[in-house]
């Protein structure tokens, strides 16, 4: 059966965050729903659709941004009190829009997520999570990494309190009152969790978890043990998972798995008979999907999602046909129904623009004037700059409220700006003077009319670190714009993990001195990325990373007076000493270095590097090939005469030119790590050999892996 869903915007709201749009339970089967949703105006508006237009319920007075909003009452009973998370404040609201509870809590940061079971009430801020019962404090836990969701698993069904949270750092925390009872590693940092079916499954421990980096999976919370049940990989890259609900919007008497990612794809997903996921339905908005819902909003008796954006856009993609077969009575009918829709929108239309020439008129009066004040309006930016592990380079992720104008970048490091299929943003390049004002890049990218979301691709060089800025201004008068700082920290490319190979030849390098534990942790901030910025409890702490290029590892661990270091590449050790060493000059902190090299560990990183330079120069040569063998293909007529391998070379043409442009600069990054590797092996020992350089870089244009370490030997 495939499935067919029509699009309906309802109603505009505004910046809306994460979980902030709820459907309240309907009051009989199928029947339409009234939907609920906060915004970062702090208002939250009930609303319901009479005759396809929205009618207000309640709407509250604008207060603190809303950052999340979830239903609540008496449990095994309808679940139609409205809660709300404003700062560190909960509020709670009848369906009628009557305010019942106003608790203030004890955090002393904003709440950043929120669950609600009966009288029992689950909120995390960044780093901090606690546990109420009828608004008294139970239960406190402080995470090492930010929480980014908190869910309960169902007490009606398993029992007793089973709080899971959700950090950054890749892992899902089990909780047992304040203690971890287990953790779980899950492949990215998770966004957001679920409980399956809305009920945690046959079972009621079975959860769902959607991470940034796009996968999504299955999860059984058992006492003992976590039991891993299926995993979605983001085979297509699409955006971050933001969103999960559990509907049978199919029609088939088993739920569907609807889900919002970040990048507005809106996908449904079946269960085959082994109950894995299959994908029934996808479709794209143009922003973010902060919400979704499955039930009834348009019209009784036809199912729908009903989805909330970023720019605060209730929208529902309905089973209900565009086309309706009737007879003659009900066709005219409908016709009067959309003659007497389209003369409203047009009378509304036009009341907008004569109070839009209204308003500017007296804008211009009121500058003209010697009293006049000039007010900045203000807008939101959403923006997400993250390091993708699949292809080593960092997506920034910038999205408006409003259409976009343009956006310049600027960068005072080296990098790159790779190609983007769902860019369609013209971009210019300007001329830099990178010796005199440290810039290296400054690209202006004009959007297309009514963009919101633009989404680049960046890659960098290790050991180059520094600032990358976007200056984003959006199409609305005055002309504004709003500066974001993204930084390029030194090991850029190094992802945290939680397992590495302890087998593998590790350089090591030890600082001792007179710092702090908080002090040396700040620099270690500095250097990489996906550190917590909040220094870890305890006496000392270990973090595990690997670099996503070229899969070599760092093991850090340090406390008061002591940090060690080891890595199985002697270019990470070498980055991390010179940028450790300037950092503790700058605070004028006195640090005695020491370190030993492994000279296997040199062979070994060459072995690494092998399969991706062969790969890499074979791809270049046969790009080189293309032309020619074209200009044979058409002299000739056919292609017959040639050998098998440059007829493939031929067919695979464009495919072959489309993966080369996608890589600028990735045989020259290749070279240039090998060449830091040779210089830094010497270094080491306190040779100069930069003058060999060039005798490198000819052994590589004829490479052969044999020739390359027989030289890093014998140099």
């Amino acid at each position: 059966m495939d499935l067919n869903l029509n699009r309906a915007d309802y109603l505009q709201v505004g910046v809306t965050s994460q979980k902030t749009m709820k459907l309240l339970p309907a009051s009989r089967y199928r029947a339409t729903q009234k939907v609920v949703v906060g915004d970062h105006d702090g208002v939250v508006m009930c609303f319901g659709m009479k005759k396809g237009e929205a009618v207000t319920v309640f709407k509250t007075l604008p207060g603190q941004k809303i950052a999340r909003l979830e239903l609540g009452g008496v449990l095994n009973t309808p679940q139609e009190k409205i809660f709300i998370a404003a700062g560190s404040e909960i509020r709670g609201f009848t369906k009628r829009g009557k305010q019942f509870l106003s608790f203030e809590t004890n955090l002393t940061e904003s709440i950043k997520a929120m669950h609600i079971s009966g009288s029992d009430l689950f909120l995390s801020a960044s780093y901090i999570y606690n546990h109420y019962c009828d608004c008294k404090d139970q239960h406190y836990y402080l995470s090492g990494d930010k929480i980014n969701d908190v869910i309960c698993l169902p007490v009606e069904r398993v029992l007793h309190d089973v709080p899971v949270l959700a950090c950054q750092d890749r892992v899902l925390r089990v909780l047992q009152g304040s203690d971890v009872m287990y953790e779980i590693e899950v492949p990215g940092p998770p966004t957001v969790l679920a409980l399956h079916n809305g009920n945690g499954g046959d079972s009621g421990e079975d959860l769902l978890f959607g991470t940034s980096d796009g996968k999504l999976g299955l999860i059984q919370i058992t006492t003992s043990k976590p039991i891993h049940k299926w995993e979605i990989r983001n085979e297509k890259k699409r955006g971050g998972i933001l969103c999960i609900d559990s509907f049978d919007i199919v029609g088939d008497g088993v739920k569907d798995l609807l889900v919002g990612r970040d990048d507005g794809m809106v996908e449904v997903y079946s269960f085959d008979n082994a109950n894995e996921p299959v994908l029934r339905f996808d479709q794209t908005l143009s922003e973010s999907v902060t919400s979704i819902q499955g039930g009834c909003v348009g019209k009784d008796g036809y199912d729908e999602i009903v989805v909330s954006t970023y720019s605060g856009w209730v929208t529902g993609l309905t089973t209900e046909p565009i086309h309706k077969e009737s007879g003659p009575g009900e066709e005219l009918k409908i016709n009067q129904e959309m003659q007497n829709k389209i003369s409203s929108l047009r009378s509304e239309l036009e009341h907008l623009q004569y109070k839009v020439l209204q308003e500017r008129e007296k804008y211009q009066q009121s500058s003209q004037s010697s009293k006049a004040k000039s007010a900045v309006p203000s807008f939101s930016v959403n923006d997400k700059f993250t390091l993708n592990k699949d292809d080593a380079s960092y997506s920034l992720i910038l999205e408006v409220q409003m259409a976009i104008d343009n956006v310049l970048i600027q960068s005072d490091v080296p990098i790159d700006l790779l190609d983007v299929d769902k860019n369609s943003a013209v971009v210019s390049f300007s001329s830099c003077d990178s010796e005199s004002n440290d810039n290296f890049l400054l690209a202006t990218y004009r959007c297309q009319a009514n963009t919101t979301r633009l989404e680049l691709k960046i890659r960098s060089i290790e050991g180059q670190y520094g600032t990358l800025q976007a200056y984003v201004t959006p199409r609305i008068q005055p002309k504004t714009c709003q500066v974001r700082q993204y930084l390029i920290k030194p090991l850029s490319l190094h992802q945290r993990t939680h397992f590495i190979d302890h087998d593998r030849p590790m350089n090591t390098l030890t600082l001792t001195g007179q710092f702090s534990f908080a002090e040396l942790h700040s620099w270690v901030v500095f250097c990489l990325p996906e550190v917590p910025e909040k220094t870890p409890a305890g006496e000392c702490v270990t973090f595990y990373f690997q670099n996503t290029f070229l899969d070599t590892q760092l093991e850090s661990t340090y406390r008061k007076g002591e940090g060690v270091f080891k890595s199985d590449n002697i270019s990470t050790i070498s980055i991390l000493k010179d940028v450790l060493s300037k950092e503790a000059t700058r605070r004028k902190i006195n640090l005695n270095i020491s370190y030993e090299i492994n000279e296997v560990s040199v062979k070994h990183t060459l072995k690494l590097i092998h399969p991706k330079l062969e790969y890499q120069l074979l791809l270049a040569k046969k790009v080189q090939l293309i032309d020619a063998l074209k200009e044979l293909q058409v002299h000739e007529g056919n292609t017959n005469f040639l050998i098998p391998e440059y007829r493939c070379i031929l067919e695979e043409a464009d495919h072959l030119q489309e993966e080369y442009k996608k890589q600028p600069a990735h045989l020259e990054r290749l070279y240039g790590m090998i060449t830091d590797l040779f210089i830094d092996k010497f270094k080491f020992k306190g040779t100069n050999v930069k003058t060999k350089v060039p005798l490198l870089l000819e052994i590589l244009d004829s490479y052969d892996q044999n020739a390359l370490i027989a030289f890093f030997d014998a140099a």
